[in-house]
């Protein structure tokens, strides 16, 4: 039997983009749109954030989630759905006095951070287990408190919606480990690799295969690469029995200044993987890998 592969596309993040990019989705049905377009194309899973359509900046706002959800289930989008919970974590520290919260900062409780996911209740939300020096228009500290990312974790066990654990570092592991054994997160768990991203992990086959190994056997994990790594990674993960991730939340190009859309990335993904002898999972079957329970049935 031919190893199956879970394939998800992040249409679109929540990041500053290029803005001579057409039609970057933005809206919330332009994000619907692009979850289709990227099932369409072979996606197992679409990770979906939201943004301010005024202004095209990245946001938490819970109704425009519900919008964006509703619009993806009015779209009859069958993979697996995956919401974005990594927002509410940003601090930029006054230069003046770094003990501060300066412009541009956006820290919140994990009350706040998990409201959307209550009101739109996808079978998948990330969860962003690290605290990591990160650039995005200037510097800033991306700040998840372990703390904060128990009361998120159990939240999302009393709601049944399955967390996907994204490491930026192998202490990030060892964290998701220990959260683990206090049985925080239910088997099987998930684990997403963030590689090639400024100050965090290399994308490269070494810090892969080492961040695979610290993984409990009964993990299910996949990686991803940023802009020019991303399809190198694809075809690393698939070598080394993970699963992958793609989609212009990560890159934007098919090859330097030839504009990608999430479609073509898929495709794309989907050729390297089956030219490695494996195939991608159907929606379904990323479902039984996962071990999904809460099967969003008003899809």
């Amino acid at each position: 039997m031919k190893q199956k592969v879970i394939l998800t596309c992040a249409v679109c993040g929540d990041h500053v983009f290029n803005n001579e990019y057409p039609d970057f989705p933005v809206t919330p049905q332009q994000i619907a749109d692009a979850a289709s377009e990227a099932e369409h194309a072979g996606a197992s899973s679409v990770h979906l954030h939201v943004r301010d359509p005024a202004t095209g900046f990245g946001s938490r706002e819970p109704d425009l989630f519900v919008d964006m959800v509703n619009r993806v289930r009015e779209n009859n989008v069958k993979a697996v759905l995956n919401v974005t919970c990594g927002g509410g974590a940003v601090f930029r520290p006054d230069p003046l006095n770094e003990s501060r919260a300066g412009p541009g900062s956006d820290m919140a409780s994990a009350e706040e951070r998990v409201q959307h996911i209550e009101m739109t209740m996808p079978e998948v939300c990330s969860l962003d287990v690290t605290t990591q020096n990160q650039e995005d228009n200037g510097d800033l500290v991306y700040l998840n408190t372990p703390y904060t990312l128990r009361k998120m974790a159990k939240r999302f066990q009393e709601l049944g919606v399955k967390p996907e654990i994204e490491v930026f570092a192998p202490g990030d592991v060892l964290l998701a480990l220990q959260m683990i054994e206090d049985g925080l997160f239910d088997a099987p768990p998930l684990f997403q690799f963030v590689m090639g991203n400024k100050w965090g992990l290399p994308a490269n086959t070494e810090t892969m295969m080492y961040m695979r190994n610290l993984l409990p056997a009964n993990a299910v994990w996949a990686a991803f690469g940023i802009a020019r790594m991303q399809m190198p990674m694809v075809a690393q993960a698939v070598l080394l029995g993970g699963n992958v991730r793609v989609g212009l939340e990560d890159n934007l190009y098919l090859s330097r200044g030839v504009f990608a859309s999430n479609g073509q990335l898929v495709e794309r993904a989907v050729n390297i993987i089956e030219s490695l002898g494996c195939e991608v999972a159907s929606p379904d079957e990323a479902r039984e890998m996962m071990g999904l329970t809460n099967s969003d049935a008003v899809i």
